[in-house]
């Protein structure tokens, strides 16, 4: 009597662990299908916005996608005036890199601004879409610099700075700036700023003469760039997700996957409140920083 059971409760005990393994396959499954982790036709979104002032995080969330096989394609949506040089090329460099060697579509979303580095950062994808009031190009470098050596007499303080070469303290802020200082960092921003006008060109696939022309800095709206060639249509972030859809051949509405991020004060205030103020905040502590953001 006492063997039939222990039989039959090592019976339902198996019974009890088999059924709790097929509930939490099938849970799993079912969440893994409803976020797209199952499916073969994802579409994944990469934001980018504020200003750009570092390329880490953007390019290990592109790569971890580029790497994803059941993510088709990639759409960037950008709402950003730009930002800092390096990060703009090195993110461009990297979606460049996507369509040339992974062959997986990249697609951008233009927000409120996808101006200077976030134009800069846009030219390197398949296809471009803005909203009719974008606000975008801006192909310019800026460099700006305070100069407090009025100040500085007037309360009767000198500066003295010992250096080992003529242009060492080149842009210091506490003397006037010379004429061959200035040539000297016109010749940077210069080439900075072909650099900008060979990156769209290659990018747009754009004559280099023509992209010059309109590389003097100004702005134009999503449907002036349009008009130009700088975009490629108009229409939303939903527009966008559809578009690629079409482009990388996904029947039906595609499964979108975005990567959460958490929030943080620190972005907050770099992304928003120094973004606001970064035209007063830049041209000071006599640091020389080049610049592919848009300003007004």
């Amino acid at each position: 009597m006492a063997t039939n059971r222990r039989s039959l409760y090592t019976g339902l005990l198996i019974f009890l662990v088999i059924g709790i393994v097929l509930f939490l396959s099938v849970y799993v499954a079912t969440v893994m299908v409803e976020d797209g982790s199952l499916n073969d036709e994802r579409i994944a979104v990469v934001r980018i916005e504020g200003i750009i002032l570092d390329a880490k995080e953007i390019i290990d969330e592109i790569s971890r996608y580029e790497e994803t096989p059941s993510v088709r394609a990639i759409v960037l949506r950008i709402d950003s005036p730009g930002g800092a040089v390096v990060p703009s090329q090195e993110i461009y460099d990297q979606v460049n890199r996507i369509r040339t060697e992974s062959k997986k579509k990249v697609v951008v979303s233009m927000g409120t601004v996808a101006a200077s580095g976030g134009y800069y950062i846009a030219s390197a994808s398949d296809h471009i879409v803005a909203n009719p009031g974008t606000l975008t190009g801006s192909i310019g470098v800026i460099m700006e610099m305070a100069n407090v050596a009025g100040l500085l007499e007037k309360v009767g303080v000198e500066s003295v700075v010992i250096k080992s070469g003529q242009h060492k303290d080149i842009g210091s802020p506490f003397r006037k700036m010379g004429a061959k200082e200035r040539e000297i960092l016109q010749n940077v921003l210069d080439d900075v700023h072909n650099q900008f006008i060979e990156a769209v060109s290659e990018g747009r696939g754009m004559e280099l003469e023509r992209v010059r022309h309109l590389a003097d800095g100004r702005i134009f709206t999503g449907r002036q760039a349009m008009d130009l060639g700088l975009v490629d249509e108009l229409g939303d972030l939903e527009d966008t997700i559809r578009l690629t859809a079409e482009m990388v051949g996904i029947t039906g509405k595609p499964k979108v996957v975005e990567t959460k991020k958490r929030f943080s004060i620190f972005d907050l205030l770099r992304n928003r409140w120094l973004g606001s103020l970064s035209h007063s905040l830049r041209p000071s502590g006599g640091a020389i920083s080049l610049q592919y953001l848009m300003t007004f």
